[in-house]
């Protein structure tokens, strides 16, 4: 990328430079400080042909950011009373007691620890739209691992298993709470769920030449299961199927001007754009640090909180916690500098965690802010 449209506060110069330094074929960044927009920039191309630029409304699939808003969505309805982290799900989700799960709570599901990584009885892609399916499989299979034990990253099976709870308070799935209670009141373009009529603003993710971080013969039995059932192909995004099934942990859809300014309310205490919407006790639950350790799945030491991992020493300021999707999408919400970073491209490269292109344009806004 060598321009960008969009502005960037004098302060945040150095964000736009490393913007275009990065080998991007389209992306977008945004910054907000104090709940205002310091940062909005977007640029290069919607395609892999390079033949629809990257406009100000171009939404893409994020992967696994979606888990933050997933989290946001439980957050919001445990600040409200209506759900208890520390219940057993079987509480809100009677079957779910099944195989020995009574005693797994909310906040293990949450903090990747329930044992649940991956489905045990072979699915397809096509069975991650039947939610029915999806959830009672969960439901009736026992834990990979003894439940608050270990973290291991729930790559798919996180966003049924929080979503599953949700529908169960409310009677409604999560993609349609999350409209209605957080991303309307912001008028936020994010979504889960995604409207046939939005198809005409979505950039298609370009695939890494590999596409699975597991090696199959060096990988322990819940790795490959996470990442061959089902075998998610990049360009299944481009489908009208996935991106209007509801898929919490993976399917979301929006751009970095929508993640920023959305988690500004975690970032200054449940309030944005002059909206209320979660009280400061309840965002900065999201700090709750329920295990750390290795990952069993991704192998790296990770502190999970209730839905995001926890500053572990890389950021400067204590209370920070962030995610990513595969492929490079970044989310960041630094509540002691009351700053939100989010970071969206259709070119893969990284793992969940980031890739050069997000980590650089982290270490320019947290130099400048």
């Amino acid at each position: 990328m060598t321009t960008s449209e969009g502005f960037a506060d004098n302060r945040f110069a150095a964000v736009r430079q490393a913007f275009e330094d990065n080998d991007e074929v389209g992306a977008s960044v945004c910054v907000t400080v104090e709940g205002e927009t310091v940062v909005d920039l977007w640029g290069g191309f919607a395609d892999a042909a390079r033949t629809r630029p990257w406009q100000r409304d171009t939404i893409v699939n994020v992967y696994s950011v979606t888990k933050t808003m997933t989290a946001l969505t439980a957050l919001l309805l445990a600040d409200r009373g209506e759900l208890e982290f520390e219940a057993p799900v079987a509480r809100y989700w009677p079957e779910f007691a099944a195989a020995g799960k009574e005693s797994v709570t909310v906040a293990q599901v949450m903090s990747h620890s329930s044992g649940l990584s991956g489905w045990r009885e072979p699915i397809t892609v096509d069975d991650l739209y039947d939610w029915e399916k999806a959830t009672s499989l969960l439901a009736r299979q026992e834990p990979f691992w003894e439940p608050g034990t270990a973290g291991g990253y729930h790559v798919v099976t996180q966003g049924y298993l929080v979503g599953e709870v949700v529908r169960r308070i409310t009677g409604l799935s999560l993609g349609t709470v999350f409209r209605q209670e957080i991303a309307e009141p912001l008028d936020a373009d994010f979504h889960i769920g995604l409207p046939a009529s939005q198809d005409h603003r979505v950039a298609e993710l370009i695939p890494p030449a590999v596409v699975s971080p597991f090696d199959p013969d060096h990988s322990t039995e819940i790795q490959l299961n996470a990442a061959t059932n089902p075998d998610v192909d990049p360009t299944v995004t481009r489908t009208r199927a996935w991106r209007g099934a509801e898929i919490p942990a993976g399917n979301g859809t929006g751009n970095a001007r929508s993640v920023a300014e959305i988690h500004a309310l975690l970032a200054n205490g449940g309030e944005a754009k002059g909206k209320r919407l979660l009280s400061e006790a309840g965002c900065r639950r999201a700090l709750q640090v329920q295990v750390e350790g290795p990952d069993l799945l991704l192998g790296t030491k990770i502190r999970w909180g209730l839905g995001f991992a926890v500053n572990g020493g890389i950021m400067p300021n204590p209370h920070t916690i962030y995610w990513g999707g595969s492929g490079g999408s970044l989310a960041l919400i630094d509540m002691d500098a009351r700053l939100t970073f989010a970071y969206t491209m259709n070119k893969m490269a990284g793992g969940t965690t980031g890739d050069e292109r997000g980590l650089g344009l982290v270490m320019a806004t947290m130099l400048a802010s």
